[in-house]
């Protein structure tokens, strides 16, 4: 093993490329002809009910307290089974598309920040990947525990799957993730990078399977798969269920369409170009990953979705650790959409984007707040009016749902079996805890509350490398 450390003085650059020179003329046409056509749309429609409606408050109130919970229960339904149909079509051509062997020179970028207890199993992890021809780049953002001790016994050239690989660690003040991140890119001389988390531990076939997608040169990145790694928890388990359904199965839907909205940050596999065109990664959100994804998109670069790219994390085992980290995506996301506001108001701009964005802005905001919404009326409904056999029958039919997508999700990524009971109160119980913490991040973002980073305490209690690789058998 060599322990000869170099030095290396590594400018970070989070600069914003400057986007190029738009027809604002032809723009603010296309914005007045749809505005102009929408609003004649609304026009007639007022026109043909205002004659059928009796304006009265109490019947007001009825008549959209129905509309509402009818428009609620299309809106579910459609989501359901748009994203269900999408995932479906996405792995039915997955399973029969083959692509021939690709193996360029990948740098695997390490970025740590007191990750002393899960480092070396991640690092483990990397050197039993599958791969011919990759290196290994630890950036120790200014820990202050042991991390940069046990990288220092990390670097050089140690023995991998497939011959040695090159550990090469880079020590630099703290500064967040997206410039350790920056100056792991920035060092790298490879054109392709993978981006990960401290605590990721990445399965055999991971770049085999993603860096194939870049025989298509017009693709920007890959998104991985992201698994939960210590189970055997209630908590743990319900979130290893909604990796599985509200994360991954909607990614594979994403995938379909080439336009994965979040390449997440325990794998993203990058061709460097694009990342140069994005203007790299920038500090300026908590959701680092979602805004370097726009930025790619925006740069009209193609991002797919590798359901064979897997990635274990460690997930929070406490519902504290659980709501602080929901709370800070929220406002990360919500960050990344405003700063990105100009395609969710202009189509015109980048029409993906477009879409990309108000999908995100739905989830993150008019999603969780119908789903509390609707589950206080029912709740208020059964209190005062005697119905509560509605209230059941309504969550009732959200379980079946969620079993339904919950079996689809196991079978497809032949996952563990056990956790499709879970289905049942995943849906009336967790998610809506979720809803509740994105409602109250949405309302501190809106009056720019302060916050912090909000690291997640490591425990070290997720299983082996190896082991987690055999756990689902997705591989």
């Amino acid at each position: 093993m060599n322990n000869n450390n170099q030095k290396y003085q590594i400018a970070l650059d989070n600069r914003e490329l400057k986007p190029p020179k738009r027809n604002l003329t032809a723009e603010k046409l296309r914005v007045i002809f749809l505005s102009g056509i929408f609003s004649i749309f609304l026009i007639i429609t007022i026109i043909l009910t205002l004659p059928l409606t009796v304006l009265t408050w109490s019947g007001l109130f009825v008549y959209a307290s129905i509309v509402s919970l009818v428009i609620f229960l299309f809106i579910l339904l459609i989501r359901y089974f748009a994203t269900l149909f999408m995932a479906y079509f996405y792995v039915t051509r997955y399973t029969i598309q083959e692509k021939e062997g690709f193996y360029p020179f990948i740098s695997i970028i390490v970025p740590v920040y007191n990750e002393g207890i899960v480092l070396q199993n991640s690092i483990e992890s990397l050197l039993d990947i599958n791969y011919p021809n990759y290196e290994i780049i630890i950036v120790n953002d200014g820990s202050t525990d042991d991390t940069a001790s046990i990288a220092e016994e990390l670097v050089g050239h140690q023995k991998g799957r497939n011959g040695l690989v090159k550990i090469s660690l880079i020590n630099k003040p703290n500064g967040g993730k997206a410039k350790a991140l920056n100056a792991g890119i920035q060092y790298s001389e490879a054109q392709f990078v993978l981006c990960m988390d401290g605590d990721s531990q990445l399965t055999p076939n991971s770049l085999r399977m993603a860096v194939r997608h870049f025989i298509d040169p017009a693709v920007g990145a890959v998104a991985g798969n992201v698994k939960v790694q210590n189970r055997k928890h209630l908590l743990t388990d319900l979130q290893a269920l909604e990796y599985l359904e509200g994360l991954n199965m909607p990614r594979s839907s994403q995938g379909f369409l080439q336009m994965v909205n979040i390449i997440p940050g325990p794998i993203g596999l990058f061709r460097k170009t694009a990342l140069r065109d994005a203007g790299f990664y920038s500090s300026d959100t908590f959701a680092e990953d979602a805004d370097i994804t726009l930025k790619i998109l925006a740069q009209n670069w193609k991002i797919v979705y590798e359901p064979n790219a897997i990635a274990y994390t460690e997930a929070p085992v406490s519902i504290y650790q659980l709501l602080k980290q929901r709370y800070r995506w929220t406002r990360g996301i919500l960050q990344a959409i405003r700063k990105h506001k100009r395609h969710l108001i202009n189509p015109t701009v980048n029409f993906n984007n477009s879409i990309i964005l108000w999908q995100m802005f739905y989830e993150a905001l008019i999603w969780p707040a119908m789903n509390i919404f609707v589950n206080l009326y029912f709740i208020i409904v059964a209190l005062f009016y005697g119905l509560s056999s509605f209230i059941f029958l309504w969550w009732v039919g959200i379980a079946v749902l969620d079993l339904m997508a919950a079996v689809y999700c196991i079978a497809a990524e032949k996952e563990e079996f056990r956790l499709v009971p879970y289905a049942i109160i995943y849906r009336v119980v967790f998610i809506l805890l979720i809803d509740v913490t994105k409602a109250m991040a949405t309302v501190e973002e809106f009056l720019g509350i302060r916050m912090v980073w909000g690291k997640l305490e490591r425990t070290g209690l997720g299983v082996s490398p190896k082991t987690a690789n055999n756990t689902a058998g997705a591989t």
